[in-house]
């Protein structure tokens, strides 16, 4: 037993051979690609320097590629490369380019050596942009054959994978691959798929580039599932997920790299290049950066993971493993009591410990009472400062000490 598996409380159903088995014992790695698809967020607008802010934060945190942006679109992008490019990071900086020649241009004038290039292979796509099957494959050929040649390590990304045909998805692939393209990624543009159906699509392709060739998930959270489909893409053989800090993206979002990771170790016992540490840290730079606060409940991030109000629950508050799946100290997060309408008797106690305040057991009762009725004043907690005035007025009142 490593020492952080002492720290994961799941269900030992999670290990039984027959679910355990479909799970690879290599690591996961992350592409992370907040800093262009993550700054697709509407009405967010990130500057290069907080774009090499961001990416700083993203080598600590381990991720292993950080797509830096879409510079042939955004001059800003263009900067932020070139900042990125002179901070000595660990991480591998990628572009981001349609299959469109003018777009790797600008990749090699900015020194990127691997991009990722896109195109759409779905018929709904296709006939939106007013393109036929034929003119994709041509320019999908043309643009990696063109980045290959000019020494950019390419990943093909089929936009709107999901719902294009399963005949035409492989051509392309395939095309992408004779072209010069090293990697493939499989992609739910618009979250598309469940879980079931990403697992069987990621499998397909496996079978279809071989083994040798490293295939990628790319997924939207549009039914709430990123998550779960990126877990089932590893299942299916996927060995890179891309997404993004907090899920941030276009409509519900990116999947969120933190979450996958959390879910894959500690559900899955799958080793992730990804520094667990390190990702509420990383959420509040982000969130800060973009000008936006993740919900207090959202897993690995949220404010109120650690945090317990009821009282039944502080009752097993010295027993974590009773009350959590798994321990604070593996994401770096604190633990602790607030008070407020759902408060008992030992929250009171636990309070007062941490706070240093003494009271006799009788006085506990009357405390607990006050708190509530502040709490239901506020509408929301009772602060470490209201809960020191409510212990002092009260014994200023005498009503302590004559209960």
């Amino acid at each position: 037993m490593t020492e952080d598996s002492k720290q994961i409380w799941v269900s030992e159903l999670n290990a039984r051979p027959e679910i355990r088995s479909a799970y690879p014992r290599t690591p996961v790695r992350f592409y992370d690609t907040t800093l262009r698809d993550g700054e697709q967020t509407v009405g967010v607008v990130l500057s290069p320097q907080q774009k090499l802010e961001i990416a700083r934060k993203l080598d600590e945190l381990g991720v292993s590629r950080i797509e830096a942006g879409f510079p042939r679109v955004s001059a800003e992008d263009a900067e932020a490369i070139q900042l990125m490019s002179k901070a000595n990071l660990k991480a591998e900086l990628w572009g981001f380019s349609r299959a469109v020649r003018e777009d790797v241009e600008e990749l090699i004038r900015l020194g990127v050596r691997a991009t990722v290039i896109e195109a759409p292979t779905s018929d709904i796509k296709l006939n939106a942009y007013g393109m036929s099957r034929d003119d994709v494959l041509r320019r999908v050929s043309n643009a990696i054959s063109f980045a290959t040649q000019s020494g950019i390590t390419v990943a093909f990304f089929a936009v709107d994978g999901t719902r294009t045909s399963l005949d035409f998805l492989k051509k392309i692939n395939l095309a992408a691959l004779h072209a010069g393209a090293k990697e493939i990624v499989v992609v739910d543009t618009i979250g598309a798929c469940g879980p079931e159906a990403v697992e069987m699509l990621v499998r397909e392709v496996c079978g279809w580039v071989g083994k040798e060739t490293p295939v990628h998930f790319h997924g939207h959270n549009d039914f709430g599932m990123a998550t779960a489909c990126a877990v089932a893409a590893v299942r299916g053989g996927a060995s890179w997920i891309q997404g993004t800090i907090n899920g941030m993206g276009e409509r519900a979002g990116n999947a969120d790299i933190g979450e996958i990771a959390l879910a894959l170790r500690c559900l899955y016992d799958v080793p992730v290049a990804l520094d667990l540490t390190r990702v509420r840290e990383v959420s509040e730079v982000v969130q800060k950066a973009a000008g936006y606060t993740v919900d207090a409940w959202k897993p690995i991030v949220g404010e109120n993971l650690f945090m317990r109000e009821s009282g039944a629950v502080a009752t097993q508050f010295h027993i974590p493993e009773a009350i959590e799946p798994y321990s604070s100290d593996l994401v770096s997060a604190q633990r602790k009591i607030v008070l407020g309408k759902k408060s008992g008797l030992d929250s009171i106690d636990l309070k007062c410990k941490e706070l240093g305040i003494a009271i006799r057991p009788e006085q506990r009762a009357t405390i607990l009472a006050a708190v509530k009725k502040r709490s239901i004043a506020k509408h929301g907690l009772v602060s470490d400062e209201d809960f020191r005035e409510i212990v002092a007025q009260l014994a200023g009142a005498g009503v302590l000490s004559s209960t």
